[in-house]
C-alpha cells in the first residue's frame, strides 16, 4: 500500500511530522526504550530513564499516552498506584527507535571519530 502525497514527513504541514517529534524526542525514545523492558510505576520509570525531571517526564508520558503509545493504568488503592506500560501501537514505535537506540549505541566511537577527524581538519 502506497502512501498518499498528503501523508508524507517530508511535506512541511504533515500531521505524521508531530507524532516523529514525539517518539523521536530525548525523552521519549529513553521512555519508549525502558518500557520495551516492562510496566513502570512513574518513580521507577524515572529512575530507569536517568536524568530526567519529575515535570519532563510528565510531560512525555501524557504526549505519548495522548498520542496512544502508553496506557497509564491507575488503580484505585491507598497509596495510589499508577503503572505505565505501552500499547500495541506503542510497542511498534518503540521497536522502532529502540533499534535507532541499539544501532546509535553501537556505533559511537566511529561518530566521536568522524567528530575529531572533522575538528581537525577545520583547526588552524
Amino acid at each position: 500500500m502506497g502512501v498518499s502525497s498528503e501523508v508524507t514527513v517530508k511535506a512541511p504541514m504533515c500531521p505524521s511530522r508531530g507524532v516523529l517529534e514525539h517518539v523521536t524526542s530525548r525523552w521519549g525514545v529513553l521512555v519508549l526504550a525502558a518500557l520495551v523492558e516492562r510496566s513502570y510505576r512513574f518513580s521507577e520509570l524515572r529512575r530507569e530513564v536517568g536524568g530526567v525531571s519529575e515535570k519532563m517526564l510528565a510531560q512525555t508520558l501524557q504526549t505519548l499516552e495522548r498520542d496512544g503509545f502508553v496506557l497509564r493504568d491507575a488503580k484505585p488503592v491507598i497509596p495510589p498506584r499508577v503503572d505505565y506500560s505501552l500499547t500495541g501501537l506503542g510497542r511498534e514505535a518503540a521497536d522502532q527507535v529502540w533499534a535507532l537506540a541499539r544501532w546509535t549505541e553501537r556505533r559511537t566511537a566511529d561518530v566521536q571519530a568522524a567528530r575529531l577527524a572533522y575538528d581537525a581538519a577545520r583547526t588552524p
